[in-house]
């Protein structure tokens, strides 16, 4: 009879420093994996990529360049205040953007539901994540704040030393409102049920527009002429409700502040180079304590949140819209049947998903903010008309990207649950076309909600008002088409991450070619109806030639009608596109 030997060795876990060099080794895999499929297959969205952002950085650049050699003749408080209010504000929207993926990241993901079953740490799972959400949430800052940040020290002749801290400066500074959004984030799954998260993140923006409300309406309106040396000073005094040392955003504006400043002297520019450091130094030992702090939040409360996620069912029968989806899918012919059914489901997805909502009511929750305060300033008709297109303008940029983020791979999402949609007697084409009819109905009304806040606030005339409704409906319909059209003519079904889709040779191509029609159409019509505007405000009559055809009212008419067919052709060429490729598509 033999026994068996017991065992010699033991078996100890590995520590945290190498379980961050592991996912580290993981996250880098991962990385040049994607980079060198994308050298391989994708070199025409690389370069396409590379190009379109070169060409904005470049565009922000020129433009932050002009506007510091003019805001430059003013006092040196003026500097401080923009950067303060333009920190502060990408602070806000870093804490909530960070929360929202970091909710996806942490909760929903596959990538989450792996880790958590391998003998890996709860910091550890919430530090991978967070790096992810750390990118994403700041690759927009670093974009829009480079430029800004260079062209101010070409303009203020910055030593050396101001270049070499710039990157320091933006890094330390991005973690802390990444490392606050990722606490909120886990404190409140863990702290709530599934059944109130929703509910919960409903309040607490409710609760942010209206502290920004307050904070703005308690503000005078400007009452010195237009842009003039007063007007500034009055609009930018406003501004000093930022201007508080106990914010992030005052630490790093006043260390980019002392690092651009150059002395009359070598030791004058070194003391200041000092306090830059300082300053620097400051961000540093804060971002390292809030992480250090989400950390140690998510040791305690990570697990225990996704178990109330896991374990809550919510019941069918308290739904607050049950009655609205009961009515869109038993109103109507029996021929649109299953087209509304099919509504019915994507509307019940899109409740479901906080990321895709709670973006959608933020960033248009804070340009309605913004329409509401147009009121604070005084314009001329001129000036009035210029301000409304460009609000047009930026209501079809922001609805462009949330049709590309969310709408785009709406049917490359389908890809696990084709075969099941493949069973249904459900055409395809009602695929397709549902996938259109619930982007145009769900991004008009808050769009037209918008075009009329900000035309009533610029006091805008009722037929401008009727223009650009026109131009909002079509952009709308186009954004849709475009967006549709082409997720359905090039779906991916084996990717099931919609940020990968929608960063695809497909999703770039639709934000182009999005961002081309929204071009076409906000200049089609501003431009007869501003120099019309001119024209009448200058007493001028219309000439015989074709500079007085465009800026009469019939040329005015006829670039709306140019409008109607260039959002028609948006509308429909990619659509038919899509649904004929979507036919003969074999999965």
């Amino acid at each position: 009879m033999t026994t068996e030997r017991p065992l010699t060795g033991s078996i100890c876990a590995i520590s945290p420093e190498q379980e961050g060099r592991l996912l580290f080794r993981l996250r880098a895999t991962t990385a040049g994996h994607v980079i060198g499929t994308m050298f391989r297959q994708a070199r025409l969205r690389l370069a396409l990529v590379a190009l379109l952002s070169g060409i904005f950085w470049l565009a922000l650049f020129g433009l932050f360049f002009e506007a510091f050699g003019f805001i430059n003749s003013f006092h040196s408080e003026v500097i401080s205040l923009l950067f303060n209010t333009f920190f502060s504000a990408l602070m806000v929207m870093m804490v909530f953007s960070t929360g929202i993926l970091m909710y996806g990241g942490l909760y929903t993901s596959e990538e989450a539901k792996l880790l958590l079953t391998c003998p890996v740490r709860d910091e550890a799972i919430y530090s991978h994540k967070f790096q992810e959400a750390l990118w994403f949430s700041s690759w927009g800052f670093i974009l829009l704040g480079s430029p800004m940040l260079i062209a101010y020290g070409i303009v203020r002749d910055a030593p050396w030393s101001f270049y070499a801290m710039l990157l320091p400066f933006m890094l330390s500074f991005v973690v802390i409102p990444a490392a606050v959004g990722s606490m909120l984030c886990m404190l409140t799954v863990a702290g709530l049920p599934r059944l109130r998260v929703h509910a919960i993140t409903i309040s607490l923006s409710i609760v942010l527009l209206g502290a920004l409300w307050l904070g703005w309406s308690a503000l005078q309106s400007t009452q010195a002429e237009t842009l003039t040396v007063a007007w500034f000073e009055e609009t930018l005094s406003r501004l000093t409700l930022t201007e508080q040392a106990f914010l992030p955003s005052w630490w790093l504006s006043s260390g980019i502040l002392d690092a651009a400043l150059r002395g009359e002297t070598a030791a004058q520019t070194r003391a200041s180079t000092l306090e830059a450091l300082k300053f620097l130094g400051l961000l540093t030992a804060n971002a390292l304590l809030v992480n250090l702090i989400a950390t140690w939040v998510a040791r305690l409360t990570y697990r225990v949140g996704y178990s109330h996620l896991q374990s809550e069912v919510p019941e069918r029968k308290q739904r607050a819209l049950h009655w609205f989806d009961e009515l869109l899918a038993h109103s109507g012919s029996r021929w649109g049947s299953p087209l509304r059914l099919l509504l019915v489901k994507d509307l019940q997805i899109f409740r479901r998903d906080a990321t895709q909502w709670s973006q959608f009511l933020i960033f248009f929750g804070l340009l309605a903010l913004y329409f509401v305060n147009l009121q604070s300033f005084t314009y001329t008709h001129t000036y009035a008309s210029i301000i409304s297109y460009l609000n047009l303008a930026v209501i079809g940029l922001i609805l462009s990207t949330f049709t590309t983020r969310f709408v785009f791979p709406s049917i490359s999402l389908e890809g696990r649950r084709f075969w099941i949609l493949g069973l249904l007697p459900v055409d395809r084409d009602h695929i397709v076309w549902s996938k259109f009819l619930f982007a145009f109905w769900g991004g008009l009304p808050p769009c037209l909600g918008l075009v009329v806040l900000s035309d009533l606030m610029l006091g805008m005339s009722g037929t401008s008002l009727v223009i650009h409704l026109i131009c909002c409906t079509m952009l709308c319909s186009g954004l849709s088409g475009i967006a549709v059209g082409l997720g359905a003519r090039m779906p991916d079904l084996r990717e099931s991450s919609p940020a990968r889709i929608a960063s695809g040779f497909g999703g770039t191509l639709s934000l182009v070619v999005s961002a081309l029609f929204i071009i076409a159409v906000v200049l089609l019509v501003a431009l007869p109806s501003h120099l019309n505007l001119m024209r009448r405000a200058l007493g001028v009559m219309p000439e015989r030639d074709l500079y007085g055809f465009i800026s009469s009212q019939a040329g005015i008419f006829s670039s709306l009608a140019m409008v109607v067919v260039l959002g028609l052709a948006a509308t429909f060429v990619p659509m038919f596109l899509g649904v004929r490729a979507f036919r003969r598509f074999e999965p």
